[in-house]
């Protein structure tokens, strides 16, 4: 139980990284480049994801034996569908309802996150 623990905290240790680089570089094309909310999310997230795949395969879950191209692909599929839903729950918090757009981000980061990405990544991206 202490090892799927260990895994668990690095991964989202990994995320909380990759969240960093995200939430910058959603706020700079928000605040800065006035990029739509869900747009510069789509942005964000796909370089958010470049540093968050990095930490994973080399660290978090320590999976190299399998090809890069094999979880590579299986990883997009999940950034696709982590920033569709991300970029969908940004729309409706803050175009919809009003909130604002760092509190929206956190709110469906949270989610999205803990519910669909690290779920996925660790039973299918890579799986040992």
């Amino acid at each position: 139980m202490a090892f799927k623990l260990k895994e668990f905290l690095k991964a989202q240790l990994s995320a909380f990284v990759g969240g960093l680089v995200d939430f910058g570089i959603y706020s700079f094309c928000y605040k800065v480049l006035l990029i739509s909310a869900p747009f510069s999310n789509v942005v964000s997230g796909s370089l958010g994801a470049v540093v968050n795949f990095t930490i994973n395969r080399y660290w978090s879950f320590n999976n190299t034996t399998v090809p890069l191209a094999n979880q590579l692909w299986k990883f997009i599929i999940v950034v696709a569908g982590s920033i569709f839903l991300k970029s969908t729950g940004i729309h409706f918090l803050v175009d919809v309802w009003g909130l604002h757009f760092l509190l929206s981000k956190g709110i469906v980061e949270l989610i999205v996150s803990l519910g669909f990405n690290f779920t996925l990544q660790k039973y299918w991206v890579f799986k040992k």
